[in-house]
């Protein structure tokens, strides 16, 4: 028997613009709304694992200033992206403390490709932090992980912001998307980096639009002009501030939803 959670949260790949997680997650709670379970993807599962292991926004934060997806970059073999995400690994262990689904106390859920199926799988048992690490392996950039024989890269590639099974479990779901697509400068695109920027941009954003349509509400940070890619310091707070004011515009949106579940619910269904 599954317990039915009032509020959800699914959170979004997105490179760097996942610290808008951050400032929705804030903006929430400062209005006493207050997940009960999350499911993340990619730079998703990273903000979520932490917020399931009940890190402060502002920890949140520090965590993401601290640790950068190009500090530890290293050229390798083209086959196996540039570098491995080891960093991340070691970075969660030292906030989080321990490698434990069951350890956290909220409800985790994390989006990963199965490479070899060809499937998007949703785990919330096993290592977490070889989990959250192969949710994050954007391909050709960082290399799989293999977990159980399976090779695994990011949950982007199949749903960016995968809801279910936490869709089935939640009475009200907020979804938080950093990959709208936008228009971009064309000087954006001047480069390589530009360039692959946008197309795994456009790729994933296709790939979420079934799942965004099943939230309840869908917060949607103006955080277009930053690449995904490029972590710069100073970009920290800028983003942060537009997932703050992004929730913060959805919040009697939220409300309502939560009035209406409210309204019509029955108590026979007080779990599944």
């Amino acid at each position: 028997m599954v317990r039915k959670y009032k509020i959800g949260l699914a959170l979004s790949g997105g490179g760097i613009r996942g610290v808008a997680h951050v400032g929705a997650i804030q903006a929430m709670i400062e209005n006493d709304i207050v997940p009960e379970a999350v499911i993340g993807t990619s730079a998703g599962a990273i903000v979520g694992a932490l917020y399931a292991a009940g890190k402060t926004p502002a920890q949140m934060m520090q965590f993401a200033k601290e640790w950068s997806l190009f500090r530890s970059v290293r050229m390798g073999i083209p086959i196996d992206g540039l570098t491995s995400l080891s960093f991340l690994k070691e970075h969660l262990l030292k906030h989080i403390g321990h490698d434990s689904f069951e350890q956290l106390q909220r409800p985790l859920f994390v989006g990963v490709t199965n490479m070899n199926e060809g499937t998007l799988e949703v785990l919330n048992s096993g290592s977490l932090t070889d989990t959250v690490m192969a949710s994050s392996a954007i391909p050709l950039i960082f290399k799989p992980v293999e977990m159980n024989g399976q090779i695994y890269v990011d949950g982007g590639v199949m749903s960016n912001l995968a809801v279910e099974p936490l869709r089935s479990y939640c009475e009200t779901l907020i979804g938080v998307n950093v990959m709208a697509t936008g228009t971009v400068d064309p000087k954006s695109l001047g480069n390589v980096i530009g360039i692959a920027s946008r197309l795994f941009t456009l790729g994933i954003v296709a790939s979420a639009r079934e799942d965004i349509s099943k939230c309840d509400v869908v917060i949607n940070p103006s955080v277009g002009s930053y690449q995904i890619f490029k972590i710069l310091s100073k970009d920290f707070s800028n983003i942060h501030e537009a997932g703050y004011r992004a929730a913060k515009e959805q919040l009697q949106a939220i409300s309502t939803s939560l009035k209406l579940v409210e309204t019509h619910k029955s108590p026979i269904l007080s779990v599944l």
